[in-house]
């Protein structure tokens, strides 16, 4: 039996046990199993090369990357060609697009990566429509983009996560804040700062001993799944935002456009109208934590017109390296103006954290 089938196994078996008291242990055994054949699976393509293919291999360029993800024709190739100065074949038949097509948007002087991914179908991470080559550019991306079709109901959206959370991308979720390291001798050591209610001491034994683990120190910091858990133990698992952009609103009532407007991390647009397209980018920048931070010279006016743009909470010491890489080195001091400061300027030193529109000079020794 293939890793193929035994995932389609496991996961019938996960689908047809009821979730109560008594199956809690043979459900969490169940996801490990699950977990370690996917990463079996994913480590074989890489392997194997089996994730690769011609026109998916694009250089990351700009201040941040996006993957454009969705179905065939909910209309990806024309909010490329929309928000862009790339032009992306756009017709009335599925799977228009056949390789990674790259864009930039030019927004509050930062250059973002857009990339116009195949349309994905159900069943793409198990390889179906060159969806493994797809996950992948996705992967390594800072943000996921996901197209939908606002007419055909949540189904879509549904399918698409589980796809992307098969194969290790988890959205608009922080990594789990527990400690694992495995030991050699010692036994499993399990400790908690707070109360453990979603996951037993017994179920993280039973996770540990399907990996083959008997000796390892666990901390959990906050109460967490048996599934947070495995992606802990297995790691190579990627925690990236991800907005939801309902498009054709224009073929919907007004109240759909209101509930689907309503939900979290959502974004209801027209590309062929152009409605909506502004809060749509306006939603990306806040969603990347993007800020930009200007500079000066001594005795001269701050330049304006050309600012950094860095992540929200950058410190002084990674401006320093932006700059120049020997500029650590030779840092005295620098001064800031903004609101990161209590008065301006303000004498600040390399650990100091910045906040978006400052502007900052720095002194040599």
């Amino acid at each position: 039996m293939g890793i193929l089938e035994k995932i389609a196994d496991i996961e019938k078996e996960i689908a047809r046990t009821q979730k109560n008291k008594a199956t809690e242990y043979h459900l969490g055994l169940l996801k490990a199993k699950l977990a370690k054949f996917r990463q079996a699976l994913m480590e074989g393509d890489a392997k194997s090369g089996a994730g690769k293919g011609e026109g998916f291999d694009v250089v990351k360029s700009g201040d941040a990357r996006i993957a454009l993800i969705g179905f065939p024709s909910v209309g990806k190739s024309t909010l490329l060609s929309t928000v862009t100065r790339t032009e992306s074949t756009a017709a009335s038949y599925e799977f228009t697009t056949l390789t990674c097509i790259p864009g930039v948007i030019q927004y509050n002087g930062a250059e973002i990566q857009l990339l116009d991914l195949p349309g994905i179908i159900e069943g793409a991470a198990q390889g179906k429509g060159r969806g493994r080559q797809v996950i992948a550019v996705a992967r390594t991306a800072d943000m996921v983009l996901m197209m939908l079709d606002a007419t055909k109901g949540e189904k879509q959206r549904e399918i698409l996560e589980e796809e992307l959370e098969s194969v290790g991308i988890r959205l608009n979720r922080r990594k789990p804040d527990i400690y694992f390291k495995p030991k050699k001798t010692g036994g499993i050591n399990i400790t908690s700062t707070v109360p453990m209610t979603r996951c037993s001491e017994k179920m993280i034994q039973l996770i540990l001993h399907e990996y083959k683990m008997f000796n390892a120190q666990v901390l959990f910091r906050d109460d967490y799944t048996s599934e947070d858990f495995i992606d802990v133990v297995v790691g190579r698992r990627v925690y990236m935002p991800c907005l939801y952009v309902y498009n054709k609103i224009d073929q919907v009532s007004i109240e759909e456009v209101d509930r689907l407007a309503r939900l979290p991390n959502s974004v209801v647009i027209s590309c062929n109208m152009k409605l909506n397209i502004d809060y749509m980018l306006e939603s990306i920048w806040t969603l990347l934590n993007l800020i930009r931070v200007y500079t000066k010279k001594r005795g001269e006016k701050p330049d304006f017109e050309d600012g950094l743009i860095v992540r929200n909470g950058t410190t002084v010491e990674h401006v320093c390296r932006m700059v120049h890489r020997t500029l650590v080195d030779q840092f005295k001091y620098a001064l800031a103006w903004g609101t990161s400061v209590k008065f301006s300027p303000q004498r600040v030193g390399l650990s100091h954290v910045l906040q978006n529109e400052d502007v900052i000079c720095l002194v040599k020794k």
